[in-house]
C-alpha cells in the first residue's frame, strides 16, 4: 500500500461470539479468504482474495465475515483492500485464528 494513499475505512462491526465467528469461517471460501489474509499479514485487494466466484458472490463472503468483526473493508486510493482484524479476534478469541489457518495451511499444502 502506498504510505501517501488516500484510506476511506468503513464503520466496524464488533467481534461476534465464537459461535458467530466460527459460522463465518466454516464457509470454505470466506476460510480460504481469512487464510490469505492472515498469511499476507497486510491489507489485500479484493480480488486476490477468492477464485471460482464471481464479483457478488464476493461481495456477499465478504459482508459475513465483516459482521462478524473478522474483517474490515478500506477504500485506499479508490481500489477496495480487505483487512483481518487480527489483534481484535485475537483479544476476544485467543488463538482462534491461528489455529484454523494452521489446520487451513496444512491442508492446503498436503493438496
Amino acid at each position: 500500500m502506498p504510505n501517501n494513499a488516500l484510506v476511506t475505512e468503513y464503520p466496524v462491526h464488533a467481534v461476534g461470539p465464537v459461535q458467530k465467528v466460527l459460522a463465518a469461517i466454516h464457509d470454505p471460501v470466506r476460510l480460504e479468504v481469512v487464510r490469505r489474509l492472515y498469511n499476507a499479514g497486510t491489507p489485500l485487494q479484493c480480488g486476490v482474495l477468492y477464485d471460482g466466484i464471481n464479483k457478488s458472490t464476493a461481495t456477499h463472503h465478504f459482508k459475513i465475515l465483516r459482521e462478524a468483526g473478522i474483517t474490515e473493508r478500506m477504500v485506499i486510493d479508490g481500489l477496495t483492500y480487505q483487512k483481518l482484524r487480527l489483534d481484535e479476534v485475537e483479544s476476544d478469541l485467543p488463538g482462534l485464528l491461528a489455529s484454523v489457518v494452521g489446520g487451513a495451511n496444512r491442508d492446503a499444502a498436503a493438496s
